[in-house]
């Protein structure tokens, strides 16, 4: 059996366009991301407290609509859903420049918040339909590649349009980024083959230990969760703060610790997810998360380009194993009918990590100085190896005790 789900089929046509959709969604969201900062500071000649609200309220609208898309999704089409997502998504984006108050800003990036929430619920809910369940941490971490790569290379991509031709410029791209994903769903014949029916016929539905589907929320989500939620505040702390610690560590190109980073992500994800589904999550987030903790050390002390590189590269190996692992992990734990609040959760707690990480790093730089918040960092990813540590030897104790019990 477990041979025969090694072969079954994982790059289908609609499982290389779904990923590809993803990484143009997030393309949209990274590139414009890092590049609000300085629009709201220079354009609306706003503070520091207007840039926490366009970031904080976005993330908080994201997170509302994938709790509402994961309930839609039982009771309306998909189909519907998530073009309707994509497009407010790309309106949205069009009209940022048509700003010209923070108030008016605001409402887009509401506006902008739900269609991207409800659109990033539905993709990755959408291929891990089509995993099959032996081979659910090698798809999603081939599939996680979309998110990552767009991390990776968006804030870069973002800023030199920002800097080279403009706000303006820079949302016209991304409303034509998002905009892309439209044909690529309907040429690959996507919402054709889940009409009749072809599209779920590698989806095998998960069983609980009952022997029943579970449809209610799943109580197991919330430690990967938690966990995704630790490495993200490390992720914000990059985007950031990593420009203004290059201004104050004397590094001209910091922007290509994202590029460096990429390289990584790409070795490490299809890895990473194959060693998972063979040994279990342990086996990965230990020592990604101490390659996390010691990328943030070393950053933290860097002055030349050659640690900078280095600590990127480290950077990739964590943050590109722990993603795809600890979603991979959440969806295991979850029965088909629950993917999509599986997903939702996932990105939720992406999305949360971002916005608190934003708020507490940056306080911390205040009270200190750039390098001391990196050092920060790297202690909340030994907390992320300390909280796994006591989560897994709690689990082997339980299960050692249920087998004495049946014995």
């Amino acid at each position: 059996m477990q041979q025969e789900s090694q072969h079954e089929p994982l790059w289908t046509k609609s499982f290389i366009s779904i990923t590809v959709c993803s990484f143009l969604l997030f393309l949209n969201l990274q590139m414009l991301l890092s590049s609000f900062p300085a629009y709201v500071q220079n354009d609306l000649h706003a503070g520091n407290v207007a840039v926490s609200l366009v970031t904080s309220v976005f993330a908080l609208t994201a997170i509302a609509a994938r709790f509402m898309t994961a309930a839609l999704m039982r009771r309306m089409s998909k189909d519907y859903l998530l073009l309707a997502g994509l497009l407010l998504a790309a309106v949205t984006t069009l009209l940022y420049p048509s700003a010209h108050a923070v108030s008016s800003l605001l409402v887009m990036r509401i506006g902008y918040g739900v269609g991207f929430g409800m659109a990033s619920t539905i993709l990755p809910t959408l291929v891990s339909q089509l995993i099959p369940p032996r081979r659910m941490g090698e798809g999603i971490g081939y599939f996680g590649l979309s998110t990552s790569l767009a991390m990776s290379v968006g804030p870069m991509v973002g800023m030199n349009l920002m800097s080279g031709f403009g706000f303006g410029t820079l949302a016209s791209v991304g409303t034509a980024v998002v905009l892309l994903v439209l044909p690529i769903l309907l040429i690959s014949g996507i919402v054709r083959m889940r009409r009749d029916g072809r599209y779920v016929k590698n989806a095998a539905a998960k069983v609980s230990a009952d022997g029943g589907s579970k449809t209610g929320f799943n109580h197991k989500l919330w430690m990967p969760a938690l966990l995704n939620v630790l490495l993200s505040i490390t992720y914000s702390g990059l985007l950031s703060f990593i420009v203004l610690f290059g201004e104050f560590a004397g590094l001209k190109q910091v922007g290509l610790f994202f590029l460096f980073n990429a390289i990584t992500i790409v070795i490490i994800r299809p890895i990473s997810g194959r060693l998972f589904d063979r040994k279990g999550p342990a086996a990965v987030l230990i020592p990604a998360g101490l390659s996390v903790a010691i990328s943030m050390l070393l950053l933290s002390y860097t002055h030349s380009m050659s640690m900078l590189i280095i600590a990127a590269l480290l950077y990739g190996l964590g943050f590109g194993a722990i993603q795809p692992t600890l979603q991979a992990w959440m969806l295991r734990t979850s029965s088909k009918d629950q993917y999509g609040a599986a997903n939702s959760m996932f990105y939720n707690s992406t999305d949360f990590g971002v916005a608190i990480g934003a708020l507490l790093l940056g306080a911390i730089a205040t009270m200190t100085d750039y390098a001391s918040m990196y050092r920060y960092s790297a202690g909340v990813m030994l907390l992320f190896v300390v909280l796994f540590l006591v989560i897994y030897a709690g689990s082997k104790t339980t299960m050692l005790r249920n087998n004495q019990t049946s014995v």
